[in-house]
């Protein structure tokens, strides 16, 4: 069985990203993107789907794990016996080979240890054509090549290679995989001093540039570096998560592949990445997303592939087990055809938001918005699927009509130049959302706004109806809200995102702890929203990642991981209880 997700650690390079157990044994990489096949996927399977091990060979093993500080290179340390080691593992940025290196250093006495690598392409299905060449393994299959590079002699055990040494206190054995193309040569080798010096310069220059003020530096720092990495180099696009199927529900199936871009994170992410600095990463964001919109902003998706590609076609992979046991593996997401309204507001928002950040607006993005607003005047009244992408009925959810009414909102502040009887047509368009909402989202007997027209669900997203400006935080109705959630969807100081994800065994939708105690600073609780922010920090994994959710009952991080969103959402909350920020809802 493969270990819990808080004892992994994400290494990466921009454009693709493994994760690295305490344990020694990397179980997931996809290569050469994010959304490729994983060649090693025992994250989701067996040790036959793929891994790679590097660990001692002594049976009483201690262990720790952490980032070198302010990089993306990961330290484990093993105890053993009357010795200890030290395995770095790190992706140097990209040229034009994906690498892999893996250092072992001997800490102290000596420590006999075992190298295995078992390379299996398609997630798990296809083991590659193996040739050991002295201190290089060679592995094909089809259009992919990986190359192994060890400082010691390797063996070849079928399609796996394998090597036993014995490392000594200050002595350091370098192991290097490259990936390319089996039409060419093999990728060379390369100087691992070189790079880990390079990679180290890289990621503390970048973090470097952070100088906001915070109360929470080292997790906020961690968080920027995870985003980083999650943003795809040479696109601008940020992975909502560098995995598939890692379950929501322990055998529950829903489990969905987040190797995507998703429009619904846009203002997130430009917002977190201008607050904390980063006009860049925030202006090749906005642009991606102008560029998978393309010339048709009425046949939008809710999200992409990496590239802006439209095409995700979702499917199982069937051989597979799942994590921890949980099937089905999903490949691709069917959801990217859903109607989610509230991605329109979303795409309205993120161009309002970077123009008052003094990004200058593209024609392009004027264009889109003009179409968006024209589309919306009849869509809004139609049901979907919500923040949460139900695949059940469509319904009439609050949050899209709330967002319905900021790309109307947005859009007649942001455009000064429209003639009068458009203004006033949009004017009216805005009143009417808001007063639907009003009236029909909001249950007097609850006292609180609803998760859709007609019922007495709550939704957490309804927590950012203030934080987009759509009522005062200090409204009644809101606090009413507020309060409810607390009441019904709090847990251990946690919050569900939805009454159905609390009853159904989901565990607490962490991203929605950070909006509760963004709520709670706006209203003055701000003792209140400094405890519920602090206790999600508590559900950071050692080396300070977290995943979509926390299950609360098996005390352990759920879903896929490390996700976006919710580190997204912690930098926020860091940076808000602590200064002022650029709102999304501000004027």
């Amino acid at each position: 069985m493969t270990a819990p997700l808080e004892r992994y650690g994400l290494i990466g390079d921009g454009e693709s990203a493994a994760l690295v157990c305490d344990d020694g044994s990397i179980d997931w990489l996809c290569w050469p993107r994010f959304d490729s096949d994983a060649c090693f996927a025992a994250l989701l399977g067996r040790q036959e789907h793929g891994y790679w091990r590097i660990c001692p060979l002594a049976g009483e093993v201690r262990t720790t794990q952490r980032y070198r500080d302010d990089t993306l290179l990961l330290d484990t340390e093993f105890v053993a016996g009357g010795g200890a080691m030290r395995v770095t593992d790190f992706m140097p940025m990209r040229d034009r080979h994906g690498t892999i290196v893996r250092r072992v250093l001997g800490v102290r006495g000596e420590v006999a240890a075992r190298m295995e690598m078992r390379l299996r392409f398609g997630y798990g299905a296809v083991p590659p054509w193996a040739e050991l060449q002295d201190r290089r393994v060679i592995g094909i299959v089809g259009p992919d090549q990986a190359v192994l590079y060890a400082g010691v002699p390797l063996q070849l055990d079928r399609h796996d290679a394998v090597a036993d040494f014995t490392v000594r206190e200050g002595q350091s054995i370098d192991f290097v995989m490259r990936f390319g193309s089996s039409m060419e040569p093999p990728p060379q080798t390369i100087d691992v001093d070189t790079a880990i010096e390079a990679t180290e310069r890289y990621w503390r220059d970048w973090i470097g540039r952070f100088d906001k003020p915070t109360d929470w530096p080292v997790a906020v720092r961690r968080s920027l570096i995870t985003l980083k990495a999650l943003i795809n180099r040479p696109t601008g696009g940020m992975v909502a998560a560098p995995t598939t199927s890692l379950p929501e529900v322990p055998g529950g199936g829903s489990n969905w592949d987040y190797r995507f871009c998703w429009l619904r994170d846009a203002t997130f992410t430009v917002a977190a990445l201008l607050n904390a600095g980063y006009h860049d990463e925030a202006r090749a964001w906005r642009d991606w997303i102008l560029r998978a919109i393309a010339g048709s902003p009425e046949n939008i998706q809710i999200m992409y592939r990496l590239d802006g590609g439209r095409e995700m076609s979702e499917w199982t992979a069937d051989w597979l087990d799942g994590y921890r046991w949980s099937p089905p593996v999903r490949v691709g997401n069917a959801a990217a055809r859903q109607r989610q309204i509230d991605v329109f507001g979303e795409l309205i928002d993120v161009q309002h938001l970077t123009a008052r950040a003094g990004i200058d607006r593209i024609p392009q993005g004027r264009i889109v918005e003009r179409a968006i607003i024209e589309r919306l005047e009849t869509m809004w009244r139609e049901p979907g699927h919500g923040i949460w992408e139900s695949r059940g009925e469509p319904r009439h959810y609050v949050y899209s009509k709330v967002m319905a009414w900021v790309a109307v909102d947005r859009f007649l502040r942001g455009t000064p130049d429209i003639d009068d009887g458009l203004r006033l047509k949009f004017t009216r368009l805005r009143s009417e959302i808001h007063e639907t909402v009003c009236r029909e989202g909001f249950d007097p007997g609850c006292g609180s706004f609803v998760q859709y027209f007609g019922g007495q669900e709550l939704d957490a997203a309804l927590l950012l109806m203030p934080t987009v400006g759509f009522l005062p935080a200090n409204d009644p109705r809101v606090i009413g809200t507020v309060d409810r959630i607390k009441r019904e969807l709090m847990e251990d100081g946690l919050v569900y995102r939805t009454n159905k994800a609390r009853d159904s065994g989901q565990g607490a939708f962490l991203a929605c702890s950070c909006w509760l105690a963004d709520c709670l600073h706006m209203q003055g609780r701000k003792d209140e929203a400094r405890a519920v922010f602090e206790r999600l920090l508590e559900a950071r994994s050692a080396v300070g990642l977290l995943s979509e959710e926390y299950d609360i009952r098996g005390r352990r991080l759920a879903g896929n991981f490390p996700q976006a969103l919710t580190h997204l959402a912690l930098v926020t909350t860091a940076l808000g209880l602590c200064g002022p920020l650029l709102q999304r809802g501000g004027g």
